[in-house]
């Protein structure tokens, strides 16, 4: 493909040759003649310099490159969508496989796919141009919105509801039971049955083996737009808002309330019976054990003000060397006091 049909097609200003021919993408480290690469931190300018690559995918203000430029304001989302141009992926004939067992009242859209293996079960909804992957289970009454992907070996639970152009990566269970036990009089466990059920909207992504439990009465509630990645576990009676990035091994205890826009980086976890505001970002390993107001930005275990965090952090390495010279000083007090104790009795007399 030519660099100025490339340049048209994701909307970037072109400075150079428009007829170079571009095959591939690639890493500024990796890249050879033919392929397009991007700078989005000025860090790596150098490397960018050194490139092999024919063009660059750069910010407007970029200088100093004797290669052709696509300039954009958002050059990584730029090479996003190069990614879609130039490396495509394989397309999908819509079909259903012999050794899938689909049932007789379950309702299929146009143009859906389903793996091998997989059981589509009773009053089943796939809509227009779903696609189920091998070895999947979607249980009796579950409804999967149109071009939603659902990759193998995912379990859908009974009654679950996906909105449209979702995916769903390998090994997701959605509408397991929520862990609800009710002690008994001889200190054993009672389980509680789970009637409610997991509702993910619009534009959802839900990364490989993670876990969305149904609720005990009402639903678990993922909201449009929002993306899990691998691992994350979300208990029963959670609702995650709009645009919100869960990372690896996120984990919400029952009935958390987590706002739009939030970002919860790798393990952290949340107590439970707590909201956590629009647009809070919480770095890796917090432990969150409240609510959280909207727009800050929290660290550490228990959770604090990420400024107070950086503050505490630095003073950690320090701490046996405090505790020493504290002690110290509590020696050099005693000294005073006493001295001081001899002086006053010697003016008593």
């Amino acid at each position: 493909m030519k660099l100025g049909e490339i340049a048209r097609k994701l909307e970037c200003q072109l400075e150079g040759d428009p007829a170079i021919e571009i095959t591939g993408i690639a890493t500024l480290e990796t890249a050879i003649e033919g392929e397009i690469s991007f700078l989005t931190n000025i860090k790596y300018h150098a490397e960018a310099k050194a490139t092999r690559a024919s063009a660059l995918i750069v910010k407007p203000d970029c200088s100093g490159l004797t290669k052709p430029l696509l300039k954009h304001p958002n050059p990584y989302l730029v090479f996003a969508k190069a990614i879609e141009i130039l490396l495509p992926p394989p397309a999908i004939i819509p079909s259903i496989h012999p050794t899938a067992w689909v049932s007789s009242n379950a309702k299929l859209g146009q143009r859906v796919s389903v793996g091998a293996f997989s059981f589509i079960g009773e009053d089943v909804a796939l809509e227009d141009d779903v696609i189920i992957g091998s070895h999947c289970a979607i249980h009796q009454g579950a409804i999967v919105g149109e071009k939603t992907v659902i990759h193998s070996g995912c379990a859908i639970r009974e009654r679950v509801r996906i909105g449209r152009r979702c995916i769903v990566q390998d090994n997701a269970v959605l509408g397991s039971d929520g862990f609800g036990f009710a002690r008994q009089d001889d200190g054993t466990w009672y389980k509680i049955y789970q009637a409610g059920t997991v509702v993910i909207e619009d534009d959802v992504e839900i990364g490989a083996g993670s876990t969305i439990d149904r609720a005990t009465l009402g639903e678990t509630r993922i909201k449009s737009g929002t993306k899990l990645d691998n691992l994350v576990h979300i208990g029963h009676g959670c609702e995650v808002g709009n645009h919100t990035l869960l990372c690896a091994q996120v984990g919400l205890a029952g009935s958390t309330t987590v706002g739009s826009k939030v970002i919860l980086a790798g393990q952290v976890g949340a107590a439970g019976h707590l909201t956590i505001g629009d647009g809070v970002t919480a770095t890796a390993q917090s432990g969150i054990p409240g609510s959280i107001e909207p727009n800050t930005w929290v660290s550490g275990s228990p959770a604090m003000n990420h400024k107070d965090w950086l503050k505490s952090s630095a003073v950690m390495p320090r701490l046996p060397d405090i505790q020493k010279a504290v002690k110290r000083l509590e020696r050099r007090i005693e000294k005073l006091e006493e001295l001081s104790k001899v002086k006053l009795e010697g003016l008593e007399d």
